[in-house]
């Protein structure tokens, strides 16, 4: 371990004065633990296992970490900087969300407090073991480990070092450890706010490093990566190697929008070095050979401290308003989750009362629903299925249209089909000619007589048809009450669902909704039957006027065809349309319409019965009963055992509302924080961004005398690295 003293300007160097309200808003936020809600700016130093992490990490800080050859990044290690008045070193354990509870309670405990670094290596060795990373047990861990370094001259400021990603399983790394360490690394650099500085080691071909490929896969556009390639001093001077890892340097190769830096590493193997002596050992190298070229903005830790200084506060500040809207959107999630799980209920009263509250908005949807008034946000939008489910009326009169249309095409048993007139029977029903029909008529007559006359038939051949005919209708009845039942039920989930919380919904659908929805599915199906019974069992009896009609309408018919034949014979015509000359023009068509009387057909037993089931099933039995199921007289008639189930509030939903009352007040502070901030102005270097030119700009000549009203649109250049950012 090697160990910085606690007092170090390379701390210092990293923050600027103009940055530090910006950066104090930020590490705010992160003190008030939003950072477990929102994804917060930071920088995450990432690269393939023995890349120089861990050195890049220490020149940046002035914190020492493990950098021998022989050692490596086990786990995650967030360092927290912290502007305080009180010196001191903190370390914790975030475990991971797939620890079992009793794991998460164990690391969360462990948390120890120095006053100075000498005690941090032992305590991140107890962390280690902590985490369970031993020599001949697990080689890796996604738990997080915490170091927070506050005192006077600290910046704030958060670096995440992540473990080295391994190319391929040894014995002492797993392939269970290689998936491992590309997991954790890669949910690391998928957080949109987090600038990744991708280390790649100059001992190594970079187009093999794995961390470019990763940075590539999350950050496509490069515009939050920092390529940082480290041991450039391991290069043969003059060699094609050397070569290629300048023009990487120069953005050249593997572009990023922030560019590359060059940075010599500590030497181990010469023992102990002080920071001043890396630097000066640092600044020798690139003063000679070929890296002596570049410009000094692109090389060196005193110019990456700045450099990342600015990348960092141009990103935070490019995030702020994305981040404001973030808080806000899970503040007002936190407000509905909290409002739905009500005031605490411990007594009866409590409870009764929640319930009350409940029916209330329960029967504000149903009647709305039913009256098909979708203004309330719960109805959502009409276009999606959801949507369109929470719209029963509109359920409704689509089935009920749809129903008609059904059975009137397909609920008669027997389909009339003559031959290459293009209809289709239906699902279940008999294609059959007309001559096949008066066929099983007549065979049907002869098996029905009676002591009727000869030439006359036994009426009760007219019961025997229309049974048959009408056998589909049950089955057919049946699919639509049982489907618009079911859409009922969903709907009332749905309500229940939205006006409460998850706990006491899954109750009230239990207890309530459900036994309900089965009383009047008994309804439902008792008062189809009462309805079917007449057309299954007894005889066809009406007095409708429709059904004398549609009888006339058939003899008209045939009488029509007849007169036809005997007009056409009369006058030797091959047709009636056209007007026939004797002394005067004579119409034979209208000739015919005059000498018949026409009258419209109706089916009047399936009209009567669809009417039957719209009205007094799916109306009378289904939609009129469901404001009844959560009244407020049902409510108030439960007994206390049952309204002790469904409204009582167990652990779970206490733990939950702490949960999220704390939630919802670490998110208000935070959105007051970024608002307040929002309103004051940071001086920065400028320069102006057109394409491809640059063109510096004058303090004088920037509007609001060169300082940034957050938010603004601009392009700017900050501190040596080319940045285009929408404020």
């Amino acid at each position: 371990m090697v160990l910085r003293n606690f007092h170090t300007d390379a701390l210092r160097d990293i923050c600027t004065e103009e940055q530090l309200d910006l950066l104090n808003s930020i590490d705010t936020l992160r003190s008030q633990g939003i950072s477990h809600y929102i994804s917060l700016p930071q920088i995450i130093v990432c690269g393939d296992q023995s890349s120089g992490k861990s050195s890049v990490l220490e020149a940046i800080s002035g914190v020492g970490f493990p950098v021998k050859s022989n050692l490596c990044t086990r786990f995650p290690t967030e360092l927290v900087l912290r502007k305080h008045s009180h010196v001191g070193v903190r370390v914790s354990i975030v475990p991971h969300h797939t620890r079992s509870d009793s794991e998460q309670r164990s690391l969360s405990d462990f948390c120890e407090q120095l006053d100075s670094f000498e005690g941090l290596p032992i305590l991140i060795e107890n962390a280690k073991g902590a985490m369970g990373i031993t020599t001949h047990g697990r080689a890796f861990s996604n738990d997080l480990l915490r170091v927070e370094v506050s005192g006077p001259d600290r910046p704030h400021l958060t670096i995440v070092d992540l473990p080295g990603l391994i190319h391929s399983e040894t014995k002492q790394q797993s392939a269970m450890d290689v998936q491992l360490v590309q997991d954790v690394v890669q949910s690391y650099m998928k957080e949109p706010r987090s600038i990744i500085l991708a280390v790649v080691s100059a001992k190594n071909d970079f187009a093999n490093q794995i961390v470019l490929k990763l940075a590539r896969d999350a950050d496509p556009s490069g515009k939050r990566t920092l390529g940082i390639i480290t041991k450039p001093d391991t290069l043969a001077g003059g060699s094609e190697s050397e070569t290629m890892f300048v023009s990487l340097a120069k953005n050249q190769d593997v572009e990023f929008r922030l560019g590359w830096h060059v940075l010599k590493n500590m030497d181990m193997d010469k023992g102990h070095r002080s920071l001043d002596q890396r630097d000066a050992e640092e600044l020798e190298f690139f003063s000679q050979g070929i890296w002596k070229d570049l410009p000094s903005s692109l090389v060196g830790i005193d110019s990456l401290r700045p450099r990342l200084s600015k990348v960092l506060l141009s990103q935070i500040a490019t995030e702020l308003p994305s981040l404001i809207r973030e808080i806000e959107d899970k503040t007002n999630h936190c407000s509905t989750r909290l409002q739905r799980l009500g005031k605490p209920r411990t007594t009866i009263d409590e409870q009764k009362s929640h319930l009350l509250n409940i029916s209330q908005s329960l029967q504000e949807l149903v009647k709305a629903a039913i009256d098909g008034t979708y203004n309330d946000p719960f109805f959502g939008d009409a276009h999606f299925t959801k949507g369109y489910h929470k719209r029963i009326r509109a359920i409704v009169q689509n089935s009920n249209e749809e129903f008609a249309e059904r059975i009137s095409r397909g609920g008669h048993y027997r389909q009339i089909c003559e031959p290459n007139d293009g209809q289709i029977p239906a699902k279940h029903q008999v294609s059959v000619t007309r001559e096949e029909y008066i066929k099983h008529i007549s065979h049907l007559l002869k098996r029905t007589r009676g002591r009727e006359l000869p030439g006359t038939f036994n009426p009760m051949i007219v019961r025997d048809l229309f049974l048959e005919q009408c056998s589909l209708w049950e089955q057919l009845t049946r699919s639509h009450t049982d489907g618009i039942w079911a859409a009922a039920r969903e709907f009332l989930a749905l309500v229940v669902k939205h006006v409460t919380d998850e706990g006491t919904s899954t109750a009230l659908i239990d207890e309530i909704i459900v036994p309900a929805c089965d009383s009047i599915k008994q309804e439902i199906d008792s008062k189809t039957r009462e309805f079917l019974k007449p057309h299954q069992t007894g005889h066809p009896i009406t007095y409708n006027h429709y059904f004398t009609e549609t009888l006339q309408k058939i003899r008209v018919k045939r009488q029509e065809d007849e007169l036809a034949k005997t007009l056409q014979r009369f006058f030797r015509v091959d047709s009636l349309e056209e007007p026939y000359y004797v002394q005067h023009s004579i119409n034979l068509d209208q000739l015919l319409k005059s000498l018949v009387q026409e009258s419209e057909p109706d089916m009047v037993a399936l009209k009567r019965f669809v009417d039957d089931i719209a009205n007094e099933v799916v109306e009378g039995r289904l939609m009129s009963s469901l404001s009844r199921i959560l009244s407020p007289v049902t409510v108030f008639d439960m007994p206390a055992n049952l309204i002790m189930r469904i409204a009582g509030e167990s652990k779970e939903s206490q733990t939950v509302r702490e949960q999220l009352l704390k939630e919802l007040l670490i998110l208000t502070k935070g959105s007051e924080t970024c608002k307040r901030f929002v309103k004051t102005k940071i001086d920065v270097p400028w320069c102006l961004v057109w394409e491809d030119a640059v063109f510096y700009t004058n303090e004088a000549d920037l509007p609001t005398n060169g300082s940034l009203a957050i938010p603004t649109c601009i392009s700017f250049f900050a501190a040596n690295c080319m940045l285009t950012v929408a404020l």
